[in-house]
């Protein structure tokens, strides 16, 4: 399924669909980097298809994507997070509305800003029911995480140049004492990025990254159906 138009509080909203083979399972939605709604994030929801679940990437830059750190920088300052917010919740709500949606809830997952979003959606948005967070990056604030109802899940590698394990370690205490259901995963020597073999910091990390995968899906598939 290619690019499709789903509703919002705000109106119409863009964003990349991939549907699983069956036609049915649970749903997630796919939060972008910096860089936008890109060939990678396009691959990580037709990965999730993949593995039985829709998946759902809304596009918070209308169409633009990034090619360079100073400008994705811009872009992500720039984002309007009324505008995001709006766009998550629709987004849950176009998934939970497919004729083939199993679950009692869509799942969030995402990557840096997405990461920091997934968890975002988890506390402001009804139909997010668990959140997964790569290298959570939050720069417009933060929701009430008291708020949050279902599990979280996040991934950190222990060299990440932008969050350090401190820095990890205590948003997850933060989270735990808001009553958040909450388990940070870290990966030895893994930098920012880890999970992304795209990534213009030479921080794939092959490894880390499988290991993510499968207990993201695993998390998701305990979380959702």
């Amino acid at each position: 399924m290619p690019d499709v138009e789903f509703t919002t509080a705000a109106g119409p909203a863009p964003g990349y669909l991939a549907v699983p083979a069956g036609g049915h399972g649970p749903a997630t939605i796919i939060m972008q980097e910096w860089w936008g709604v890109d060939a990678h994030i396009r691959s990580v929801c037709d990965r999730m298809a993949g593995e039985g679940f829709f998946a759902l990437a809304p596009d918070l830059f209308r169409g633009e994507t990034a090619s360079e750190p100073s400008e994705a920088e811009q872009k992500m300052m720039a984002l309007s997070m009324d505008q995001a917010e709006k766009d998550m919740c629709g987004a849950g709500e176009f998934l939970t509305s497919q004729p083939g949606f199993e679950g009692s809830g869509v799942g969030a997952v995402g990557f840096c800003l997405g990461g920091g979003l997934a968890v975002w959606a988890a506390a402001t948005c009804p139909t997010i029911a668990a959140a997964v967070s790569y290298y959570y990056v939050m720069p417009h604030g933060k929701p009430d995480f008291t708020h949050i109802s279902g599990p979280v899940l996040g991934h950190f590698g222990t060299a990440d140049a932008f969050i350090s394990l401190e820095e990890a370690q205590a948003l997850e205490a933060e989270l735990s004492d808001a009553g958040v259901d909450v388990s940070f995963q870290y990966y030895e020597g893994a930098g920012h990025a880890f999970f992304n073999d795209t990534n213009r910091l030479g921080t794939y990390d092959a490894d880390s990254a499988q290991l993510s995968w499968e207990r993201t899906v695993s998390f998701l598939r305990d979380a959702l159906v």
